[in-house]
């Protein structure tokens, strides 16, 4: 029996983690997981907020997920569309979800990125 997703890996390129770590940790606000060390040898990096984990791990052929993408639950969608614009990372707005206001993005590695927020 499924009880729940302990959390989402993406790809990404070897080196990138500096790039994800400001992404991820300043502009989304997440906070950087250790990782093991026999995990950590292999590169890349986890961040969480709240129970929310995503992992990013270093793939050697590289190719950024453009249409599988996490689904990200938020309060204040105006709020990440304006870190994210100001942080230079392109935002979508996706009016097709009845029952939800949600904007896509991409990390800094290309990686299709979902923000939602219900609305009442």
């Amino acid at each position: 029996m499924l009880t729940g997703i302990d959390h989402v890996q993406l790809a990404a390129p070897a080196g990138s983690e500096g790039l994800l770590r400001a992404f991820y940790g300043e502009v989304l606000k997440m906070a950087e997981v250790p990782k093991p060390p026999a995990l950590a040898a292999r590169g890349g990096c986890w961040f969480q907020a709240g129970p929310v984990q995503l992992h990013l791990g270093v793939e050697a052929a590289f190719t950024p997920a453009t249409e599988a993408h996490p689904g990200l639950r938020v309060r204040g969608t105006e709020a990440y569309e304006a870190r994210l614009a100001a942080s230079g990372a392109p935002v979508r707005w996706d009016r097709e979800l009845p029952g939800h206001r949600r904007l896509f993005s991409q990390d800094p590695v290309g990686n299709r990125l979902e923000f939602l927020e219900p609305t009442p």
